[in-house]
């Protein structure tokens, strides 16, 4: 047992995993032809208890809510992309919201994840650092007041908003999170702490935690492999070219101690999903073998 069991129990916190490990929803040329029954099978038989939505997933509520009951599995967050900061956007990126928002409702969920994705590099064949947006003042005005919307929206439906920074996109760094904390209401609009995305871009996830611990809302456990993080830096690489390289994988398989995290997340009292998510190439990283692994971590971390 570890000092964290007491404080991050199955009482406080649930374990998720991302469907990335079976396949990729940004890339679906990433994919080993593994099917939604078996990926969420294996989930649910590594031992956890809910799972983000993947395009692979049945579209309708009433039986995706089936084949996620029989497996004893909840909905840990569905995924919207935001279009605040790029033209006649603000309209549509509010009803696809709505539309998550009600489908999540009828899949008996409560977390909302949402990014900025205006003029993001990572879904293109570019260098991914040199060709990620940095949003000019309207911008950062335009998804600020965006998120409030969308935060107050959520709130009225008894749900909780939080957001993804996200390599490739104009909030990557923790200067750009800092920023977008600082404009936000921390009443409707948390924070998603993705230690992955963030210890990708080059800062530090323990800081973050430290730093901004009463605003997150929502956690993706992802680990990095920094001999792989430099290359891409070096060489000019793209998101996609990272992923199939194995930038990222599972706690417990990389460079980051999750332990600290962790620990500051108890302190703060924090009540939520802890979701696993690597995106990796599943004919590279068998996913059931990763999902295993990364719950055995959790396991002697946790003590539970």
């Amino acid at each position: 047992m570890t000092d964290l069991a007491g404080r991050l129990g199955p009482d406080q916190v649930k374990l998720g995993v991302c469907c990335t490990l079976w396949w990729n929803d940004d890339f679906p040329t990433i994919d080993a032809g593994i099917s939604f029954g078996q990926a969420v099978s294996e989930m649910a038989l590594a031992g956890f208890q809910g799972c983000s939505i993947g395009h692979k997933y049945p579209a309708e509520a009433a039986e995706l809510k089936a084949a996620l009951d029989l497996r004893g599995l909840q909905v840990s967050e569905p995924w919207t992309s935001t279009y605040f900061t790029i033209s006649r956007m603000r309209r549509k990126t509010i009803a696809s919201f709505q539309e998550t928002l009600a489908h999540l409702q009828a899949l008996g969920g409560t977390e909302l994840v949402v990014a900025e994705f205006g003029a993001s590099s990572h879904l293109l064949p570019v260098d991914v650092f040199a060709n990620r947006p940095v949003f000019t003042d309207a911008q950062w005005d335009a998804l600020t007041s965006g998120l409030g919307e969308l935060g107050k929206i959520a709130q009225s439906a008894g749900m909780k908003l939080s957001y993804h920074h996200h390599m490739g996109t104009g909030v990557q760094t923790r200067a750009d999170i800092d920023r977008l904390l600082a404009s936000t209401d921390p009443a409707t609009v948390h924070l998603l702490l993705d230690t992955g995305h963030l210890a990708f871009a080059g800062d530090d996830p323990l800081d973050l935690a430290r730093a901004h611990a009463d605003r997150i809302g929502h956690v993706h456990m992802k680990d990095i492999r920094p001999e792989v993080v430099d290359r891409v830096r070096h060489d000019g690489l793209s998101f996609q070219e990272a992923v199939e390289l194995g930038a990222f994988t599972v706690p417990g398989d990389g460079a980051i101690d999750f332990r600290p995290i962790l620990g500051v997340l108890a302190d703060a009292g924090y009540r939520g999903w802890l979701v696993v998510e690597a995106e990796q190439d599943p004919k590279k990283a068998v996913p059931l073998e990763y999902a295993k692994k990364a719950r055995a971590y959790l396991r002697d971390v946790l003590g539970w």
